[in-house]
């Protein structure tokens, strides 16, 4: 029997009694990392890294039973041994690993290759099933260093001090990447932050990660004029009623998406910055050979597209996941 199946409500472990990212609540839950479409409410009781427990405290509720492990600390739940390894993600994000009977499964979870000094690297865990993301799985995606990206923001930030700078990108993650990136290059100027991002900011500080000088547009008086000064938001307060406070912002939006042509206009931005937290086509592949797995199965984006390049240049057998064995367990 495989170690995971698909179930209605997500993977589900047999051997451990555990639904990983589960999509509906069940009553035991393995999460990969805090963002909402991963960890979701309701749930009997979490098992996750240590580091990510404020954040998913903070979107699940205080008192959720949480039980927090650090990174490669192996632990039992019934017949299966477990263990949670860094994705490079955001902040507490993991690759689950599962052994039963001496198999080997990991599970990726959304993970990126690239440095970043916001949260752990990724770690490489050799096994012998691979359930791997393909969110940008397209040899267009190939992604810059965060220091390059981080230089072009602060550029083009400088560049026009007569407007606010509205820069849009996801307020868990991806904000706090860059204010990381920025710090890393020497930005000594402080960064105006939307609520939605100022309070998974706080989770960041006080895990210990440097970043450049912060606080809340709302800490300012509404008179100030933000001239000249770059905003942190989320991309749901892009054409917002928050915005009115911004008088002729210039406004970019930071994302892998910005990779696709067309797509900046699309959105109603006046730049766009190709910046991303998932592993690029190369990433992709990189992990899939470093961890030498003989079965990888591969889910969410161009899961097709990767599975038969995997297939047809490197000889593995790659499918996706919705061949993988399915159950009607809910």
């Amino acid at each position: 029997m495989n170690v995971l199946e698909r179930t209605e409500s997500g993977l589900y472990c047999r051997a451990a009694d555990a639904w990983i990212d589960p999509s509906r609540p069940v009553s035991r839950a393995l999460i990969t990392h805090a963002h909402a479409d991963h960890a979701k409410p309701g749930c009997g009781e979490y098992w996750a890294v240590d580091v990510s427990e404020g954040v998913l405290r903070q979107r699940l509720g205080r008192d959720i039973n949480l039980h927090s492990l650090p990174y490669r600390k192996q632990f039992w739940l019934n017949q299966a041994c477990l263990s949670f390894h860094s994705a490079g993600h955001v902040l507490g994000s993991a690759q689950i690993r599962l052994m039963v009977d001496d198999q080997v499964w990991v599970v990726t979870g959304d993970y990126k290759r690239c440095p970043d000094p916001s949260c752990e690297p990724f770690e490489v865990v050799p096994c012998d099933v691979l359930i791997t993301e393909a969110t940008f799985g397209l040899p267009i995606y190939a992604w810059d260093t965060g220091l390059k990206v981080a230089t072009e923001i602060r550029d083009w930030w400088h560049g026009d001090r007569e407007r606010p700078s509205l820069l849009f990108c996801y307020s868990f993650g991806k904000a706090q990447r860059l204010l990381a990136e920025l710090n890393a290059i020497g930005v000594e100027e402080e960064v105006l932050l939307h609520g939605a991002v100022e309070t998974v900011t706080r989770h960041y500080r006080e895990a210990g990660v440097a970043m450049t000088a912060s606080r809340p547009v709302s800490d300012l008086p509404r008179k100030d004029s933000l001239v000249g000064r770059l905003v942190l938001a989320p991309p749901s307060a892009h054409r917002s009623a928050w915005m009115r406070r911004f008088r002729a912002p210039q406004t970019a939006f930071a994302s892998g998406w910005m990779a696709v042509r067309g797509a900046r206009r699309r959105r109603g931005y006046e730049r766009g910055f190709v910046f991303s937290d998932h592993a690029d086509w190369q990433g992709l592949i990189r992990t899939v050979l470093d961890s030498e797995a003989k079965t990888v199965y591969v889910t969410h984006g161009q899961s097709d597209v990767l599975a038969r390049f995997l297939q047809e240049r490197h000889g593995i057998d790659a499918k996706p996941l919705d061949q993988l064995d399915s159950t009607n367990l809910l």
